[in-house]
This record gives structure tokens, sequence and C-alpha cells, in this order.
């Protein structure tokens, strides 16, 4: 019977597609994956033969590749001998072995942009944020993700932990996602430096890219953010901040003044 995979990462085990991203897996440690996609379970001597390299160099890929949670093995008892494993894809590590999506995403993404500006158009992109944030979100609830030490020294708060999580895992993705002190410091602010997705927003002004970032994230951190600068406007970054960050300062009333 097959053993449970490895779920030493939990945003790979939540949401492949984020942490899955960040693992790297050597060109040697791939073509191990591939050799195990057509589903049959392999043992070392197959992967040797298939392969054509020697069994310490398989069972050193394979350790690698249990580590990381990208295959799983199933031990075979035959008589009294010692028993022998196969090896197989985990669902992450099939994830991993496949075809890139991007032209997949892209000619999704442009058949949205065809719909007209409405409730349709809103709603669809709408939902699309919300699945993805809700993606991060469980994630991140999950266990705590390595965080760069130059963002510890930002803010201490709980949603400044949550922030650190999120641009972790942002970073992972390879966005280029970094945290700066906020006018409060318990809010810091999400500078992202350069477009994730510029085959999707490239020589366009629509804001729809936009608009989906923004219901992600604060969909992802429980909390609602803003896009406070872009790019399209001349902006250094796209920036997104806390909604309590934005809202301007109340005046004072001074209708009940005593002065005379």
């Amino acid at each position: 019977m097959s053993t449970s995979p490895p779920t030493t990462d939990h945003a790979a085990s939540a949401f492949p597609g984020v942490g899955l991203h960040g693992v790297n897996v050597r060109s040697v440690d791939r073509e191990l994956l591939l050799c195990l996609r057509s589903g049959e379970p392999k043992t070392i001597g197959d992967l040797t033969e298939i392969l054509g390299v020697t069994a310490t160099a398989i069972r050193q890929r394979i350790e690698r590749l249990l580590e990381t949670g990208l295959i799983d093995r199933e031990k075979i008892v035959a008589g009294r001998g010692r028993p022998t494993f196969r090896y197989l894809l985990t669902v992450a590590g099939y994830r991993k072995a496949g075809a890139d999506a991007s032209d997949l995403a892209e000619a999704m993404w442009r058949e949205i942009l065809e719909l007209p500006e409405g409730e349709v158009r809103e709603r669809l992109v709408s939902a699309i944020a919300k699945r993805m944030g809700q993606q991060y979100a469980t994630a991140m609830d999950d266990g705590p993700l390595p965080v760069d030490d130059d963002q510890l020294a930002v803010s201490s708060g709980p949603f400044a932990q949550r922030m650190r999580q999120l641009s972790a895992m942002l970073q992972g993705r390879e966005i280029a996602a970094i945290l700066s002190p906020g006018d409060d410091l318990d809010l810091p602010v999400l500078d992202i430096e350069a477009c994730p997705y510029p085959n999707l927003t490239d020589a366009s002004d629509d804001r729809t890219m936009c608009r989906l970032e923004e219901k992600m994230l604060s969909e992802a951190l429980g909390k609602e953010v803003h896009l406070s600068q872009c790019r399209l406007d001349g902006d250094s970054c796209c920036q997104f901040s806390s909604a309590l960050e934005n809202q301007p300062t109340q005046p004072t009333d001074t209708s009940l003044s005593t002065e005379t």
C-alpha cells in the first residue's frame, strides 16, 4: 500500500501552484519525474535502465524528490527477502512534471478581456480573484512560511505577520513583492516592483488585472487592501496598502467650541 506523501511544504499541499513554483527541481530530477508520468510505478532497477545511470544516482534523485513531496513510494513484499519499493508521482509531482500552462492561461485571460465591461465580466474576475486568494490564505493558515530577515523589522502586528507570509509566498512565485513601512507601523504596504504577468498586460491600459490583484490580495489577507500606486499611472511600482491607511482623517468637530 502506498504511504502518504510528505507534508513538509505547507504551501505545496494547500495550493500546489503557490508552493511548488518555488521548488527548485534539477534537470536530472525532472528527467526522473517525466519517466513516472505514465502513472505506472517503477523500481530503482526500472529507472536505472530507462535513464542509463547508476542505481546510486537514481537513489540520490529519489531522496531529493521524496523530500519535496513530488514522488511517493509503495512497498513490495515478496517472500522473506528484503522489501523493495516502487515509485510514483504524487498529485504535486504530476503538476510539476506537466506542461507549462501559461499559453492556456493567456488565451483564457484574453477571452475575459473580450467580454464587454459589465456585470458578467466583473463577476468572473471577482470569482477568479476570490478562488486564488482563498488558496493563498489556506496555504498561510496551514503553517509558517520562511520570511526574509529584512522584512521582520517592518512591523509586528498580526496583519503585518500575514503580509510577511504573503510576501514570502509571492516571492516563491517569482513575483517581486517587498514589504515597506506604511504610515501606521502595524500596517505595512506591499510593493510589487514588476508586473507579475507582463504578457497579459503589455501595451494596454486596461485595469482588469489591477482589480483582480486587489481583490485577490484582500481575500488572502482577510482585510481589504487598495491599489494606492500603479505602474500604469507612471509610479515606480504597484503598491497595495490596507484600506485603513487610505481612509482620510476625520475633521475635528468645532461646532461645540466655547470660544466667543
